[in-house]
């Protein structure tokens, strides 16, 4: 019998300004955004205790704290984007690898992150297993 797993979602929101180098169009003028961020986590094992995979509100806690470093900045002035554009595909990877790097629990890792720009337009990066 196979095993199943449990995915949790939460999400939140950052508000910065960014250009996208070599662009050729508006968005390489500077100009901000009002980013909506959804990450989710996976894990196959319960705390026996809770009977949760981890705490929303833990998990909530840490996406906070990796979207503040990026909140009402230039993101292109972030360390992480002085040379790589903050589109929203390499925003969502780096709050995924530093989401990632800030979960101590070894029975869950981070599945993916979707980053939008607005209301119709949504990056997701996920990792290979």
């Amino acid at each position: 019998m196979a095993e199943g797993f449990w995915r949790l979602t939460v999400a939140d929101h950052f508000s910065s300004a960014h250009q996208l180098r070599h662009y050729q169009g508006k968005c390489e003028r500077l100009h901000g955004h009002n980013f909506r961020v959804e990450a989710q986590i996976q894990g196959r094992q319960l705390d026996p205790k809770l009977g949760v995979v981890m705490d929303f509100k833990e998990l909530k806690a840490r996406l906070k704290q990796v979207l503040s470093e990026l909140d009402h900045c230039n993101v292109n002035e972030h360390p992480a984007f002085q040379a790589e554009n903050p589109s929203s595909e390499n925003l969502a990877r780096f709050i995924f690898k530093e989401l990632q790097a800030g979960l101590d629990t070894p029975s869950v890792r981070v599945y993916s992150v979707s980053v939008a720009e607005g209301p119709t337009s949504m990056a997701t990066y996920i990792e290979d297993e």
